[in-house]
């Protein structure tokens, strides 16, 4: 019988809350320094938002896998989610890619919305599994055949991204949890940690010389400019925060939230679960501020003090909510966290989307017809919101909260009518 930790539906939902507001402001330019990612080195909460959620997969392939079988069936339903999530996010690169024919307006938003419900149909159903695999590996092919067959709209369309991070972490710690026990986790975990860092410091970096921690001029930047070249982030171009070889100390990320789901299911006493939770979150991120001093905590380059830190942070969290929660069984005020929690790549997904819809949808300037219109968004921002404050951080955070309000409204009404999107 699968496990479910309301502690744990609650750490997912404070997650996507904050995931939410950092990454719709009213401006970008005007934003508190905590929802902010750190310039380079360093950590702010932002920086915390992905990590926690790596981690979170982790503990749940464990919550939701009672019985470790690996056989066809159990691996054709890791593969078929892997690129379900994986093609999620591509769809989200290719989305601003799609053109109307040279027809603009209404023809290109109604263009991208069918485009859009055809992928949700073929990712977020649930029907067939062996049509899930197919759907999805189609999506995936035909994906794969734009990006790279020479066709001009999408030649510098984006391949890496958070869902793509988070599908091939889901892929690797799914088999890891069905063919591994706990101590051959940790031991990998370590390692992948360990090599990285070897990467990192001792390999010279092709063109460029001596090993860094800088942008654009590590071996991390150098292998993705090298494998997906005009494939990656376009404010960077060269180098991505998804790339290739920092997904490797992600997974360590994963193999985190595994030995924490492990440790949850175990029979000990739940007072003795949390102070051996409490005890070796305490300890990994002492130990990640300690490694920070020779390989600086960053997001960007996933770094191994990185991972230690904010999967240590991500735990600490995890188990002061597990005592209140689950241990002292006080639980009355998660309710309103929990609906933000069940349906998390429904908000991951469509948060990519709104915005750009919102976008798509253009208003005359006011008072000045010949301003070139603006969009929705922007109107709602500039004409509606901002004038109401005089500090315009606190406006774009105002527009943030409203743009959480608008989720937890769908998340809501979802919760209510009982519809889970399992991807």
């Amino acid at each position: 019988m699968k496990t479910r930790l309301i502690s744990l539906d609650v750490l997912r939902g404070l997650t996507i809350m904050l995931m939410t507001i950092v990454n719709n402001p009213g401006d970008w330019g005007h934003v508190y320094s905590p929802l902010l990612h750190a310039e380079w080195h360093g950590c702010t909460p932002t920086d915390l938002v992905f990590p926690t959620f790596l981690f979170i997969v982790g503990v749940s392939v464990v919550l939701a896998t009672p019985n470790k079988n690996l056989n066809a069936s159990s691996i054709q339903k890791i593969i078929t989610r892997t690129l379900r999530i994986f093609c999620l996010g591509l769809f989200l690169s290719f989305f601003s890619k799609i053109q109307a024919f040279g027809l603009e307006g209404l023809l290109l938003l109604g263009i991208r919305l069918v485009i859009t419900a055809i992928v949700v149909l073929a990712l977020f159903s649930d029907y067939d599994r062996k049509l899930q695999f197919y759907a999805a590996s189609g999506m995936f092919a035909v994906m794969m055949i734009l990006a790279f067959g020479g066709f001009a709209d999408y030649e510098n369309v984006r391949i890496p991204g958070v869902l793509q991070r988070i599908a091939v972490v889901y892929l690797i710690v799914s088999f890891l949890y069905l063919k591994t026990n706990w101590k051959t986790q940790a031991f990998l975990g370590i390692a992948v940690l360990l090599v990285y860092w070897g990467l990192m410091t001792l390999i010279p970096v092709p063109g460029v010389g001596e090993p860094n921690f800088e942008k654009g001029t590590n071996l991390a930047a150098w292998l993705d400019n090298y494998l997906l070249p005009g494939h990656l982030w376009a404010t960077s171009k060269t180098w991505d925060p998804e790339g290739i070889l920092s997904t490797l100390p992600a997974i360590g990320t994963g193999i985190a939230g595994l030995l924490v789901g492990t440790l949850l299911t175990s029979h000990l006493s739940k007072d003795k679960k949390a102070l051996y939770l409490l005890t070796g979150s305490i300890l990994a991120i002492v130990i990640g501020l300690l490694w920070n001093v020779v390989f600086p905590i960053n997001k960007a380059l996933w770094t191994s003090s990185y991972v230690l830190y904010a999967a240590g942070i991500a735990s600490v969290c995890l188990v002061i909510l597990y005592y209140v929660i689950d241990v002292l069984g006080i639980s009355g005020w998660t309710k309103f966290f929990v609906i933000f929690g069940v349906n998390p790549m429904v908000v991951f997904f469509f948060s990519g989307i709104i915005p750009r819809v919102l976008s798509s949808i253009t208003i005359n300037y006011p008072n000045d017809p010949t301003h070139i219109p603006i969009g929705l968004q922007a109107y709602f921002y500039q004409f509606i919101l901002s004038p109401i404050f005089q500090d315009p951080a606190d406006a774009s955070f105002a527009y943030a909260l409203a743009y959480l309000t608008l989720w937890f409204v769908i998340l809501y009404i979802l919760y209510r009518k009982k519809l889970v999107f399992k991807v």
